[in-house]
């Protein structure tokens, strides 16, 4: 359908048209709707040294006492942003409350099995 051809008379025909196109960009959407990875890019010792704020010898003594996860190509290595981030989470110290929630769990669960 042309724009030129859009008129009062026709107006019926044209929503339909268009209803059509729509369902058809749609369509073509939802086949595109494909999740994209990012690449996995490794940073260097400069920025894992900002990124966990520790300085360049700290990065170093992790790396050789196998403490830091990272990789070695000949002399240079090489960090992934992400095994960074989730190294620093695995090392989170819990909070009062959740140490105690999990010792009244502990109890809960302990005083069952003695009952039992």
């Amino acid at each position: 359908m042309d724009l030129k051809e859009i008129s009062f008379e026709n107006l019926p025909q044209a929503v339909a048209f268009l209803i059509r196109e729509l369902a058809e960009i749609k369509l073509l959407v939802k086949k595109e709707d494909v999740v994209v990875v990012p690449k996995k890019v490794p940073i260097g010792i400069n920025e894992v040294s900002a990124l966990i704020g520790k300085a360049k010898p700290t990065i170093y003594t992790l790396v050789r006492k196998r403490k830091i996860p990272c990789y070695k190509n000949g002399k240079k290595l090489y960090f992934f942003e992400d095994e960074l981030l989730s190294w620093i989470s695995k090392g989170k110290k819990k909070t009062l409350q959740e140490i105690t929630e999990e010792c009244e769990a502990d109890f809960k669960s302990n005083r069952r099995k003695n009952h039992n």
